[in-house]
């Protein structure tokens, strides 16, 4: 009777085992967390065995290898040994082929308050053996080690642990701009367009001449609607790099170009990025859903948005050769010099730090 009920209890345990193995599998640390903080009870309660990560599942094995040996120990007493061989695989067969396939049930999660205390306090007892354990493992065999992310979000944690990081090699604009990757298309339209009231627009019959010129390059735009009549009735849009050795007198509709595009204002920006690839238009119009316009989006609107700072580039002759061509070794030479111009405040006072063409002169005399 003593070996039938120890049977039981072993075979209880197995089955709990891989019951817990399961629904810790079901709902990572991660997610667990992430619940915890939104007020989940149960993930809260679950995250104290989960996040010991690798232990927990190191810990479960051994519960469940451990009863499983002394389930087949006790058998062998009341059975030939290769029928409690067979019994024993056919007990974690059951258990291993469907247990992982049933969902989590009310009863499991049950389960898993009930027993998560105990689960929490033999990983504490035994977090050095654990610990061992797993390093054994990680050194010795080539796993398939889970890297911990299942959704942007704990991508983006991921970036914020490591700009806090103490050895940290990354720097801040290359964090920034992989976080900008990331959460550029959360973001809609209406959130980064020019609104209507900045935009500097362009009647289509206004002569180009000097006024018309000065106000477009104070404006700090480069691109610009322009309308007929009314702002409301966009005809075309006006490039300041068209404008480049124009003679005086001719009108904004003989130079603008023609072609406009809208997109919506409820759009997010990653549509609006693949729609400017598409159409290799810079600049879009963008409406409501009244077809009012509200707005203007460029490329650049959207650059900003991933790399987190607004573009500027004090160097902008690019059609230039020659500037191009030097550019790099201008600034070498300037950063050459900025690191020289400190030690060169103080003029030697002996003829040993005299350059040696000086001490060639006084040696002439």
């Amino acid at each position: 009777m003593l070996t039938f009920v120890s049977l039981v209890i072993l075979v209880l345990i197995v089955l709990i085992s891989i019951s817990l193995k399961k629904i810790y599998k079901n709902m990572p640390a991660h997610e667990l967390k992430r619940r915890a903080q939104g007020g989940d009870s149960l993930a809260k309660l679950l995250h104290r065995a989960a996040a010991y990560g690798a232990s927990l599942t190191i810990l479960l094995w051994l519960i469940i290898g451990l009863s499983s040996a002394g389930f087949f120990v006790l058998l062998c007493n009341s059975v030939p040994a290769w029928a409690a061989f067979l019994i024993s695989l056919l007990l974690l067969w059951v258990a291993f082929a469907w247990l992982p396939k049933t969902r989590v049930t009310k009863a499991s999660e049950y389960l898993a308050r009930a027993l998560t205390p105990l689960v929490a306090w033999l990983l504490r007892q035994f977090q050095p053996l654990l610990s061992r354990i797993e390093l054994f493992i990680h050194d010795h065999f080539r796993l398939n080690v889970h890297t911990g992310i299942y959704e942007k979000e704990d991508l983006l944690q991921l970036l914020k642990n490591q700009k806090g990081q103490l050895d940290n090699r990354l720097t801040k604009q290359e964090l920034q701009i992989t976080k900008g990757a990331l959460t550029f298309s959360d973001k809609l339209v209406r959130d980064v367009m020019t609104p209507r009231g900045q935009i500097k627009m362009v009647k289509a019959d206004d002569a180009i001449g000097p006024v018309l010129l000065s106000e477009l390059h104070d404006s700090g735009h480069s691109r610009f609607p322009v309308y007929a009549d009314k702002q409301d009735n966009l005809v075309g849009i006006l490039y300041l790099h068209d404008l480049l050795d124009v003679q005086d007198g001719r009108s904004v509709r003989q130079l603008m170009k023609k072609r406009l595009y809208y997109v919506n204002e409820e759009l997010q920006l990653d549509h609006v990025l693949q729609a400017i690839i598409k159409t290799k238009h810079q600049l879009f119009v963008v409406v409501n859903s009244f077809e009012e316009v509200v707005g203007v989006i460029s490329i650049e609107d959207i650059l900003e948005q991933i790399i987190g700072q607004p573009i500027m580039d004090e160097f902008d002759k690019y059609e230039d050769l020659r500037e191009v061509a030097h550019l790099v070794a201008a600034e070498d030479a300037k950063s050459r010099s900025d690191a020289v111009e400190p030690a060169s405040e103080e003029k030697p006072q002996d003829d040993k730090l005299k350059p040696e063409s000086e001490k060639t002169k006084l040696k002439e005399k």
